[in-house]
């Protein structure tokens, strides 16, 4: 998933902030902008244009989370709604082995990468649940990619 670019829009006004810095990461992030782009529910969006102040497990200090989308939407009975999206790979969403075998250089960055994004997806649960916002991390299987 090491696939980036700049997307362009084809509806740049719906985007909100700067249409043509839009910036992906990975193949998943440009599928999900295109259907921000084209789908007639979704009314606005952008990508990485604010953060959530959360605090890492490992420094214990003050970080921003950046996530990667904001969209507003009309849901299947018409009402007006607002999700912070974050793509992710499923294996980052999963608690790595507590006693592996080999305690590996890979296996010591999965520790800390779950850690770290459960901080990040617990404030951004905490910062919609203020304003009322859903808070949905998709992964490969809700993209539709095997």
């Amino acid at each position: 998933m090491s696939y980036n670019g700049k997307y362009r829009p084809r509806y740049p006004k719906k985007y909100r902030g700067d249409p043509t810095n839009i910036v992906y990461r990975s193949n998943w992030e440009k599928k999900f902008m295109n259907y921000c782009d084209l789908a007639e529910s979704v009314s606005e969006w952008q990508s990485e244009e604010f953060w959530i102040p959360y605090r890492s497990p490992l420094d214990n200090r003050m970080h921003r989370y950046f996530p990667d989308f904001l969209i507003k939407y009309k849901d299947g009975y018409g009402r007006k709604r607002i999700m912070v999206v974050e793509i992710k790979p499923k294996k980052e969403t999963k608690m790595p082995p507590q006693n592996p075998k080999k305690r590996t250089k890979s296996w010591a960055y999965s520790v800390k990468t779950y850690a770290i994004n459960q901080a990040k997806w617990k404030a951004a649960r905490e910062y919609c649940r203020d304003r009322n916002y859903e808070f949905k991390i998709m992964t490969e299987d809700d993209l539709g990619i095997k």
